[in-house]
């Protein structure tokens, strides 16, 4: 089993819904990306770092890169969830995912985003994390 190197973890349990659905009857491919985003979320409250914290604090975070491995599909009814692990953070934020079916227990999705910090004032990308956040995840895991 392959080391974690996550320095914050969190997830989301869900049931894939009917509307989520193609015309194959499994997950269409363009959901599982608000999957992650859910995940994310529930990973940036956790540090007390949400994205309405970081337009307060001066920053956005845009993603500047995603990718998504589709190993299985999640079908209707589907019990699955959904994990995502901080592990980067000093100059840029990269988050690892993985979809999982409670059910099966098989690994269904494989996914991380990178996202850079963004001065609104500026409208500069930073090369490194500002410190309300990078403080925010040391507070976190001290």
């Amino acid at each position: 089993m392959k080391k974690s190197n996550a320095i914050v973890t969190a997830h989301v349990d869900m049931v894939v819904p009917f509307y989520d659905l193609d015309p194959m009857r499994i997950v269409w491919h363009g959901n599982y990306v608000k999957y992650i985003e859910d995940a994310r979320c529930v990973l940036l409250n956790k540090i007390g770092y949400n994205y309405n914290a970081m337009e307060e604090s001066g920053y956005m975070w845009p993603i500047v890169d995603m990718r998504l491995k589709y190993v299985a599909s999640a079908v209707f009814g589907s019990h699955i969830r959904i994990h995502a692990s901080l592990v980067e953070f000093e100059t840029r934020i990269k988050i690892d995912y993985k979809i999982e079916c409670l059910d099966s227990h098989k690994v269904l999705t494989k996914a991380y985003t990178i996202q850079v910090a963004l001065d609104l004032q500026e409208q500069e990308l930073q090369f490194e994390s500002p410190a309300v956040f990078t403080e925010k995840v040391r507070a976190y895991v001290e």
